[in-house]
């Protein structure tokens, strides 16, 4: 049947006049339906790979085991993981790659890349949990009890009494060594004190599961738990105070855990960038230059001559009333909309278009997040009662009308938004693979693409582009400073305010940010290296004539989230090797 006709009256109805009695004003009237005309079979799906089955087969076998076991650092996980690897691995080998189309030669290399690097990371575990033992001793009795009941094994009140006094006795001891044996570093008392938390709800979720139901076993450990959890409480106190430095009611200080040239190599291999961390911190040198340049021509056109900074502190004062925040956002993301699709940049779905949403961000939020965040929801930052009058400015400030025009269209579309969009539609088996190269990498490299295409109409846009831009490049470098052991965070922190022209408050919570722990060491660094790989795809496939800026910006979205050396290979129908080493030297030039 010829899809055309439906089309048709699909898309004239969405041109069709609101109905009568519309609110003024609605989303539904205010959002221009031309945007949405886009046909529902608009482009083909990419290529079926011969392994989808068997990698969404994996996933859903690995999530299954990461539910039963989720003791952390417990060694009988170690080794179950390990067994579960090793099996796929046995499993993977046993694939003839070279009979296998592209796209399952890619799922090949993959799944055989994902395997021996979760290996390596339960290696790096077990290393940390040794450095770990004697700040929490007691770590293998809350494995054990929970593993226990996990297996279903009978429990035995006075066996686990005899247990939670051994825990107790363990953190009394470990307490009492703090105080006389030279102190810990802060990063690892910092990893002690979380570890403890982590081990506090393990136990909790095991106590709860008898307790009430087995008057035997309440009889004899609520004593006994009550003490074991007051140790635990009290060694974790001691680690925050004597170890991080941190006393109750005191701002958390920023600690961090690097992790070293050597895990940041293996990470980067894991990522398939074939270059070294001081080979990158070259890269967002000369990407930050460029940026210094492209501030100083704006900050003339305002007229403030090369003292760009000058210029942003103009832009700073560009904000909204309290209360006028998600107007804006709404406005700005409608126009990143109309000018992708204008431009016939890439596709955005109807219900892509259509669904997006708004929350606002907490205060204690925009402590870590003073921007935005985003995804099918896009989190707006702007000040709250809950904030000091300084918090409230700065949140003004930080959020200001060129900041946000810059970082709407990342959060929603075509960026988080259109992509999360896409891989739950298209190649959903490689979420499995998902890599921040890719996820953050392309929603930074539009920032470059609507750079070119003149969306910045003021100076003052360009300010807040440039900004975002120069931002991303000092993500490179403090992280993979830090992780190096070159830079502390409070040098991160000055780093962002001296070059990049932060604000202390914004400087402290983006810091406070990529070394909480919530993000892997390689994340920041993600968004401007995978925007790089994205330009430099481009600039081979869209400037050598052999798709349109439409084809090419689909076909990503349809290929899934993994390493962009793998999208290439896709895009570019060039099979890879099976165990092909990472290659591609996508920002030498």
């Amino acid at each position: 049947m010829d899809a055309r006709p439906l089309v048709a009256v699909f898309c004239s109805t969405l041109l069709a006049a609101p109905a009568a009695g519309q609110v003024p004003g609605s989303p539904a009237r205010e959002r221009d339906a031309t945007l949405y005309a886009v046909p529902f079979a608009e482009a083909k799906a990419p290529a079926t790979s011969e392994l989808e089955a068997l990698v969404e087969r994996y996933a859903s076998d690995r999530a299954a085991y990461l539910r039963l076991w989720t003791i952390p650092g417990s060694a009988a996980r170690r080794e179950k993981l390990r067994g579960f690897y090793r099996g796929w691995q046995a499993q993977v080998a046993r694939i003839d790659a070279a009979s296998l189309s592209t796209a399952g030669r890619v799922d090949h290399l993959l799944l055989t890349e994902r395997l021996g690097y979760e290996l390596a990371l339960l290696d790096r575990e077990e290393s940390q949990q040794a450095d770990l033992q004697p700040l929490v001793p007691f770590a293998g009795i809350v494995a054990r009890l929970h593993e226990s009941r996990r297996m279903l094994e009978p429990v035995d009140g006075a066996a686990s009494a005899r247990a939670l006094e051994d825990l107790a006795a363990s953190a009394d001891a470990a307490a009492q060594r703090l105080k006389g044996e030279a102190k810990p570093n802060r990063a690892l008392a910092r990893r002690a004190a979380l570890r403890i938390g982590e081990l506090e709800k393990g136990l909790d979720d095991w106590f709860r599961h008898f307790d009430g139901y087995d008057p035997r076993f309440s009889w004899w450990t609520r004593e006994p738990m009550k003490r074991a959890k007051k140790s635990m409480a009290d060694l974790a106190k001691r680690l925050r105070e004597d170890g991080m430095g941190w006393k109750a009611g005191e701002e958390e200080p920023i600690v961090g855990d690097p992790i070293g040239r050597a895990a940041l190599l293996a990470d980067l291999a894991h990522e398939r960038i074939p270059y070294t961390p001081e080979e990158l911190l070259a890269i967002a040198e000369r990407e930050f230059a460029w940026c210094a340049e492209e501030m100083k021509k704006a900050s003339r056109e305002m007229g403030f001559g090369d003292d760009w900074k000058r210029a942003l502190e103009k832009v700073r004062g560009m904000y909204v009333e309290p209360g006028g925040q998600p107007e804006r956002v709404r406005r700005l993301a409608l126009e990143a909309i109309d000018f992708v699709q204008r431009k016939g940049l890439v596709t955005v779905p109807t219900l892509a278009a259509d669904v997006w949403r708004m929350e606002m961000l907490s205060a204690e939020r925009q402590k870590v997040a003073p921007f935005f965040l985003g995804g099918e929801t896009i989190l707006v930052a702007y000040p709250t009662e809950g904030m000091s009058q300084e918090d409230k400015l700065n949140s003004l400030r930080a959020n200001n009308e060129p900041f946000a025009r810059a970082v709407v269209h990342h959060e929603l579309v075509p960026g988080h938004h259109l992509q999360q969009f896409m891989n739950e539609r298209y190649a959903s088996h490689r979420r499995a693979f998902r890599t921040p190269f890719w996820g953050e990498g392309w929603a930074l490299y539009w920032e470059f693409v609507l750079w070119d295409q003149g969306f910045p109409r003021t100076p003052e846009d360009r300010v807040g582009m440039l900004f975002w831009r120069m931002h991303r490049c000092a993500r490179i470098l403090f992280s993979l400073n830090f992780h190096l052991g070159h830079w502390t965070p409070q040098q991160s922190i000055d780093f962002l305010v001296d070059r990049v022209g932060h604000e202390r408050w914004t400087a402290t919570g983006e810091v406070r940010r990529s070394f909480a722990g919530d993000y892997g060491p390689l994340y920041q660094a993600a968004y401007m290296l995978g925007g790089l790989q994205f330009r430099a795809l481009r600039e081979e496939v869209v400037g050598a004539g052999r798709m349109t800026d439409c084809e090419f910006h689909d076909r990503i979205l349809k290929e899934g989230p993994i390493p962009v050396e793998l999208v290439r290979a896709l895009v570019t129908d060039a099979p890879p090797a099976p165990g092909a080493k990472p290659a591609w030297r996508f920002a030498d030039r």
